[in-house]
């Protein structure tokens, strides 16, 4: 997969397949090339469309700093270039905090969200986050692709260590306001804490939880065909009632 050649947004992109639209957030300190597994399955059915945000892959850093405010700014940018009205949006990690700001902020351009072991709030991060320290082929990985050089990786793992310290700063009565579909999707052994998840889901008027067994943070990778079908199923329109619902009963 190859970012799309054409210069019509400031963010490099991988374009693959055809149909409608599905917009997919790689996760912090990698690039799209991340989602790789994933998007080749959903290429099947849809057009997907997955931008390398500032500072990672083939776009560029910038001067100043990384903030989760400023990616959702790009991501509504690149929604609004490349999306015909709301459409489906995917991020993991880092991409669903993003993700969720821009649910938040354009309802119009988001259909259903689909939120990969992320975090609304700092309580969420685990122990380690907060800091600058990466593997060794997350920076071999960088140097691949980014024109900055493999040394400015550095730079852009210091910015996303400060990122993570001061946000998301989202509460319970912000994600009330979130009224489009939500799946909320982590892998049982994620580094993210299930309570955590579990207080997010609980918070979304429409939400629903997947929690993939024997998964860890690399939850898309490692069990890639089982989150298509569990993202093919949140997706589908003809939906099925819940049997005997309690949650959503009282949300209906």
């Amino acid at each position: 997969m190859e970012p799309s050649p054409t210069p019509t947004t400031d963010l490099e992109f991988i374009e693959l397949g055809s149909g409608p639209a599905f917009t997919m957030l790689h996760p912090g300190g990698t690039d799209a090339r991340a989602l790789a597994p994933i998007i080749e399955r959903f290429a099947e059915r849809y057009r997907v469309l997955a931008p390398d945000r500032r500072g990672h892959g083939r776009t560029p850093d910038t001067d100043g700093p990384l903030t989760f405010e400023g990616m959702a700014d790009d991501s509504i940018r690149f929604l609004e270039q490349h999306t015909a009205g709301p459409s489906p949006l995917l991020g993991y990690s880092d991409g669903a905090v993003v993700a969720l700001l821009v649910a938040l902020r354009r309802p119009d351009l988001v259909s259903q969200l689909v939120f990969v072991s992320g975090v609304y709030s700092l309580a969420g991060w685990p122990a380690g986050t907060l800091n600058a320290d990466v593997p060794e082929f997350m920076v071999d990985a960088y140097a691949e692709v980014s024109p900055d050089g493999r040394e400015h990786y550095a730079v852009v793992a210091g910015k996303l260590a400060r990122m993570h310290q001061q946000g998301p700063t989202l509460t319970t009565a912000d994600l009330a306001a979130i009224r489009m579909p939500v799946l909320v999707l982590v892998g049982d052994d994620d580094d993210m804490a299930l309570e955590h998840i579990v207080e997010l889901y609980r918070a979304l008027p429409a939400g629903e939880l997947a929690v993939v067994p024997r998964a860890s943070h690399g939850v898309l990778v490692e069990k890639p065909d089982l989150c298509r079908d569990l993202i093919v199923e949140f997706l589908r329109p003809d939906k099925p009632d819940t049997f005997a619902a309690v949650r959503r009963a009282h949300s209906a």
